[in-house]
Formats: structure tokens, sequence, C-alpha cells
């Protein structure tokens, strides 16, 4: 084989590698929990960045955890305005107007005062999720454990039974 230039390695390899790492049951279950608890943060537009993050850190497949990110935003919607509410309740705070329509208008029109109004109810979100994330994550990884384990085990027995076929009618015994 010729040598790889500077771009086979500096760019197109550690591609590869991101997209093949962590395809064991094992590690496709605890990408699938590590992304779905991300995917729960309750500060709107960051899932994406931390999944980035801590997929490099725990060699989790990107693409995986990127999917699994983007695939719980109709439940992220929620949980965000529950963990603000959570959050609220269990902190004591003052009950902070949770209107999208005033958060977007303050946030264009005074964006320091956006933040001095609802930093400390998004801190008390992200302690509620802090709480609630470990939970959350040992639940999908116990439940998806043994989905991927079966799904490996047919696809080892698929590739098994072609290759026996495939060595019945070779024309070479």
């Amino acid at each position: 084989m010729p040598p790889r230039n500077l771009w086979q390695r500096r760019v197109v390899d550690p591609i590869v590698a991101q997209l093949t790492q962590g395809l064991t049951p094992q590690k496709i279950a605890l990408t699938i929990a590590i992304g779905s608890s991300i995917a729960m943060f309750p500060i709107l537009g960051t899932t994406t960045l931390i999944c980035l993050i801590v997929g490099v850190f725990m060699k989790l497949n990107q693409p995986i955890i990127q999917a699994v990110n983007w695939a719980c935003t109709p439940i992220h919607i929620p949980f965000i305005f529950y963990s603000f509410k959570w959050g609220e309740l269990a902190f004591g705070s003052a009950h902070t107007r949770l209107e999208m329509r005033v958060m977007r208008r303050l946030l264009v029109d005074d964006p320091l005062r956006f933040v001095q109004d609802y930093s400390t109810t998004a801190l008390h979100a992200v302690v509620i999720w802090a709480i609630l994330v470990p939970f959350w994550a040992a639940a999908v990884y116990y439940i998806s454990l043994p989905i991927m384990r079966s799904i490996e085990s047919a696809r080892l027995a698929a590739a098994a039974k072609a290759a026996t076929e495939k060595a019945r009618t070779h024309p070479i015994p």
C-alpha cells in the first residue's frame, strides 16, 4: 500500500475512527443511555456540543450519540419546562414567568436583564437534571443492553449462515 498522506492521517482517519468506534452491544447501549441523558439537559441549544464533548471523552460512537440526542427532541422541550418548574419548587425560588413570548422579547430587547431574571432558574433546572439523569441513564442502559445483545446475536447468526452458504456453493471444496 502507498504511504498515507497528511490529509488522510489528519482528517480522514480521525473521522473514520469516530464513525466506527464503540460498536459493541455494551458501548451502543451506553451511547444510547448517555445520549438520551444529555438530550434532557435543560439549556436549549447546548446538547449537541455536550454530546460531542462527552462522546469524544468516553470514546462513544458519534453518529449514534447525536442521532439519539436529536431523536429525543420531542421529550427534551417538555423536560425543559418541567425541570424549570421542579427547580423552582425544590429550591423555593420566586415563581418566574416561563412564557416564551415574554422570554423571547426580553432576550432580544435586553439580554442582560434576561440573564439576570432567568439564570438562577436555569441553575435550579440544571441541578434537577443532575439529580434525575443517573436514574434515567441506568434505566435506559439496562433496557437497551438486552436489545443490543439480541441484535448482535442475530447479526452474528446471519453472518455465520451466509459464510456456510458461501462455503457450500464454492466451486473448490
